[in-house]
């Protein structure tokens, strides 16, 4: 199994043979209407600067949570049903065309508390600019781990505050857009 690739500078950089665009498939460990979603980048020409980044699901949606700059969504429970389904028929494999996955921005402020009021302890802080539907849908279907797409600027920042684990790329992998690629379970 080919591991994901968090950070290729360039769409060629995860292309499959075929030069086909690169597809993330991200695992649903409790989601029956299907098992995984497909996933492709939002900036896919040369040169955008944009990086691919492998984010744990719980950390970037708590990071996202103290943004009060943009509109941020409540839980998925709390979402009225015709919100729901329309998540849900937009995210199925099954569909022809891929969604892209969600792109981010990151900051830092600091802390509550007596280290904040010190300056001593940060805490990150991440905007939505696409995409928080599909991460709060795909936080609450069981994804553990999916791909997110920032300015380079901000990647490391981000890895920083809510990059997953290593052991995720093993889960996450991108994939041809035309092939049937299951992750491992």
């Amino acid at each position: 199994m080919s591991s994901l690739m968090e950070s290729p500078t360039t769409s060629s950089a995860a292309s499959s043979p075929s030069g086909s665009e690169p597809v993330w498939i991200v695992p649903l460990l409790d989601h029956p209407p299907y098992n995984h979603v497909r996933m492709k980048r939002v900036f896919t020409a040369d040169g955008t600067r944009h990086q691919v980044v492998l984010v744990d699901a719980r950390k970037l949606l708590a990071c996202a949570d103290r943004d009060d700059t943009d509109y941020v969504l409540r839980p998925v429970n709390e979402w009225h049903q015709g919100k729901v389904r329309g998540i849900r028929e937009f995210l199925d494999p099954s569909n022809a065309r891929i969604p892209q996955m969600p792109y981010v921005t990151i900051t830092t402020r600091c802390a509550p508390g007596l280290l904040g009021w010190l300056r001593l302890e940060h805490e990150g802080v991440v905007a939505f600019r696409n995409g928080q539907h599909r991460a709060r849908y795909m936080l609450a279907a069981g994804a553990v781990w999916f791909p997110v797409e920032v300015h380079e600027r901000e990647a490391a920042l981000l890895r920083q505050y809510c990059g997953a684990p290593d052991d995720a790329r093993t889960a996450l992998r991108p994939g041809s857009a035309g092939a049937d690629v299951l992750p491992r379970t």
